[in-house]
């Protein structure tokens, strides 16, 4: 049966959306609250399709990749001023939120290698996320090696894992690659959950030491902000580098059209296999800096939800582009702190706001059509 184009237009849409959002709120607050809040995301939403379709929207964001390549020596300096200055200006909650922010963006470039730059989907990343942050506590609180000496052997060993787990997952594609994955997650998981004698289970680790350098110790949240940010700062110069190289043009076509990249001689699974190997190699490092900054690892923050928000921060930047996996992370840890006023619904506006982006932007924010 043929739908009615009067039910498929904008219109029609809108009020849905609107609808859907007021019966959400209807239990918390009652009928005029959710009354109200039809009427202000009928009034927002219309707003933002009418800015949609005169096609100026996004269009700042779309264009701060090449403004920051044309002009990359004032627009880092002005960054690293920026970023530079925080502690002294902020306080020690928020500069812990800026932090988490700052190892959500490792996690999330390290994923955009896999599922942006070279199309492979990945439902699983918060293992890696997980195998590094256990494979520092473990190496620290076992055998007493300090941050510095596990930080590239973490990270290596994540890469590793990484690629034995591309070795046979890389023979399915699409949809069925996404569920080994999944599994992939839940199994690390589960380990972590039940080996007690190395992981001590849902106790978790503790005593996890802290960075140090000459006797300066970074358990301060101000050292520990520098010291995040340079690791972020690193992390995307070679990311950047690795993209504009022989590797990051092999994964692009290969995302583009698998068969048309094997055909004009690029060895997909090998570059597939790099790419696995490469972005689990930054959720590593994330896990090592989560690990120390928190002192403690548990299960419990190496779930199935964790791997669903690295992916989308990865969508919401713009899939394929790193500075918008940036942009990415830090919206989706900051926004939900900004909202903290109203505990209750935070998570419920976020959500709402997250399908009306993908409503009206599905290339994401700093991404292109």
């Amino acid at each position: 049966m043929k739908i009615p184009s009067s039910l498929t237009g904008p219109l029609p849409s809108i009020l849905i959306a609107a609808l859907w959002g007021s019966v959400m709120f209807l239990p918390f607050k009652g009928p005029g609250p959710a009354l109200i809040l039809f009427v202000a995301l009928t009034a927002g939403i219309t707003g933002l399709y009418g800015v949609s379709r005169l096609k100026i929207s996004f269009r700042v964001l779309e264009g701060i990749p090449e403004f920051l390549s044309q002009h990359r020596i004032p627009a880092t300096a002005t960054l690293v001023l920026l970023f530079t200055v925080f502690p002294f200006i902020l306080n020690n909650y928020y500069l812990d939120v800026l932090v988490m922010a700052g190892i959500y963006s490792i996690l999330a470039i390290g994923l955009n290698v896999i599922v942006g730059f070279t199309g492979l989907l990945n439902l699983g990343f918060a293992a890696f996320y997980a195998c590094g942050a256990y494979t520092y506590a473990l190496l620290n609180t076992k055998l007493g090696l300090s941050f510095w000496v596990c930080l590239p052997l973490s990270a290596g060993f994540t890469s590793l894992i990484g690629l034995l787990l591309a070795v046979p997952a890389l023979r399915l594609r699409g949809d069925y690659l996404a569920i080994v994955t999944l599994g992939f997650g839940e199994i690390m998981r589960l380990i972590l959950n039940n080996w007690d004698s190395l992981t001590h289970g849902p106790n978790g680790i503790t005593g996890i030491e802290p960075p140090e350098i000459a006797n300066i110790s970074f358990s301060n949240i101000k050292y520990y902000y520098y010291l995040v940010f340079i690791i972020l700062v690193l992390s995307l110069a070679i990311i950047k580098r690795v993209e504009i190289s022989r590797f990051g043009r092999a994964w692009k076509a290969i995302k583009e059209n698998e068969i048309a990249a094997s055909t004009i001689g690029i060895n997909t699974t090998t570059y597939k296999l790099f790419a696995f190997a490469f972005g689990t190699f930054w959720g590593g490092t994330a896990g090592i800096l989560f690990a120390a900054k928190m002192q403690f690892v548990s299960p419990e923050s190496f779930t199935f939800i964790e791997s669903v928000l690295i992916l989308s921060m990865v969508i919401l930047g713009g899939l394929g582009n790193t500075y918008g996996a940036v942009l990415g992370a830090f919206l989706l840890v900051l926004l939900p702190e900004a909202l903290r006023e109203v505990q209750l619904y935070r998570m419920l506006l976020l959500g709402i706001g997250l399908v009306l982006l993908m409503r009206f932007r599905p290339q994401g924010l700093m991404g292109v059509k």
